[in-house]
């Protein structure tokens, strides 16, 4: 599920709310919610503004 997310967002090329993401990739949100906080915390993502994700670049 993370590389999904983070595969994702590279597509995208750009931030994303977590809405966005569950519905780009099929992911329940409550998942990518759980998922984020991981991808956070593992300095895998991080938060150019407020709700909005990004990968780490």
């Amino acid at each position: 599920m993370e590389a999904q997310i983070i595969e994702t967002l590279k597509e995208a090329g750009k931030a994303l709310k977590a809405g966005e993401i569950a519905e780009l990739s099929g992911i329940d949100k409550k998942d990518v919610d759980k998922v984020i906080k991981v991808l956070k915390s593992e300095n895998k993502l991080y938060c150019p503004k407020r709700c909005f994700y990004d990968i780490q670049k």
